[in-house]
């Protein structure tokens, strides 16, 4: 870490030095324990627009996304209509082509994600599609996932596959352990990832392409994968916020806030994710931040929806991890797996920056929260580490 002054004239970084004269013309960015690292970026997230505005608009989203530090975000594909035409995706570029953060958006695998024929994959590509991606509806027929790999390769493009075997956990509400026991619910085994991302592989290894496997959450996944990259397979992985603090124990309580896909694991499997990722063998960490209405939550446990918010408490839950730099290192990781161009802070650069303070401490409260929606599984508790806002060439948002 150096202490410089950064100048940035017409969106472009001019000038970095120890200390840089500016007039009155030049607005000066001054803030308590000021620190900036290359624009973060994260490659699952979800908004509700188009067909569940009252969840969170694209608008609202990315504001959220950029007063979190977040530069770039790729788009899931839970909407409705679910993206899978090149049109869908000039839609979505187009609705957000004037905001800070940049949105990134994936066409779904198949056709109105119902896994039985394959998308205009192409279509959605050349219109601007990074990735390709049915979310968390897993991809049951291995042909489907065959053709998809082959196909993408044509264009270089990456293929999500969700890490879940749902024949093993039929109406599965959470982990499968003791306290899925102790608590009377269905359980979904770390055999149903495993399984799912042994088979994946053997697929990726068959036919070649890109692979991504979003949100992994068990020690068996990261093992596989970690043995498939040292075979050459081109495959990454990531995983979610939530996945790295929160254990299965969080659901004593039956609160459907702590309710996700994949569930929460125990405290072996987390253990097995924080080492996966300090090895390298875990690409990316990210918010898996999915908006839900209170009704869809606040409902019996069987019956209320999966997912949670997360992006505004990522930082803070990776700071507290493994502090700033390596905080920050993982959250820059990314684009360029998704064919975009990495950011650095350089002279001759396009501004692409994360303004933070990585000493603030503070509870996240209800009222902090700037999502429209609350499922959030951070509420209460002590975070490390507060964002400024974000600056992306000519834009910028504090």
């Amino acid at each position: 870490m150096q202490q410089r002054d950064i100048l940035i004239e017409k969106g472009q970084i001019t000038s970095i030095g120890k200390r840089i004269s500016a007039d009155k013309k030049v607005k000066v960015v001054e803030r308590e324990n000021l620190y900036v690292s290359p624009g973060w970026f994260d490659s699952s997230v979800s908004f509700g627009e188009p067909g569940y505005e009252e969840r969170e608009t694209l608008a609202n989203g990315l504001e959220v996304a950029g007063k979190s530090g977040f530069t770039g975000i790729v788009l899931n594909t839970n909407t409705q209509p679910h993206p899978d035409t090149g049109g869908d995706i000039v839609f979505l570029k187009e609705t957000t082509k004037n905001h800070c953060t940049a949105l990134y958006p994936m066409g779904t695998v198949s056709l109105a994600s119902e896994g039985k024929a394959l998308s205009e994959m192409y279509d959605m590509y050349l219109a601007g599609a990074v990735a390709f991606s049915d979310y968390k509806n897993s991809l049951d027929d291995p042909n489907l996932l065959k053709l998809a790999l082959l196909y993408t390769q044509n264009f270089q493009s990456v293929v999500y596959s969700f890490p879940q075997d749902g024949q093993l956990n039929p109406k599965g509400q959470m982990h499968e352990g003791e306290v899925s026991l102790r608590l009377g619910l269905r359980g979904i085994p770390s055999l149903s990832e495993s399984l799912r991302v042994a088979r994946d592989l053997a697929i990726l290894e068959y036919t070649g392409g890109k692979l991504h496997i979003p949100t992994i959450s068990t020690g068996a996944a990261v093992g596989l994968i970690g043995a498939a990259k040292k075979k050459g397979l081109d495959v990454s992985c990531s995983v979610a916020i939530h996945h790295l603090w929160h254990t299965d124990e969080a659901l004593d309580g039956f609160d459907s806030v702590f309710k996700t896909l994949p569930p929460l694991r125990d405290k072996r499997e987390v253990k097995a994710l924080l080492k996966g990722l300090r090895d390298g063998v875990i690409d990316y960490v990210t918010s898996d931040h999915c908006p839900l209405d209170v009704e869809e939550k606040r409902r019996e446990f069987d019956q209320a929806a999966f997912g949670a918010i997360g992006l505004e408490e990522t930082f803070g839950i990776l700071n507290q991890i493994f502090g700033p730099e390596m905080a920050a290192g993982i959250l820059t990781r990314g684009r360029e797996r998704f064919g975009l161009t990495k950011t650095t802070i350089e002279v001759g650069q396009q501004a692409n920056l994360t303004l933070f303070n990585p000493e603030a401490d503070y509870t996240l409260t209800q009222k902090d929260l700037l999502s429209t929606s609350s499922n959030s599984m951070f509420l209460g508790i002590p975070l490390k580490g507060k964002v400024y806002g974000i600056v992306r060439g000519e834009k910028s948002l504090f």
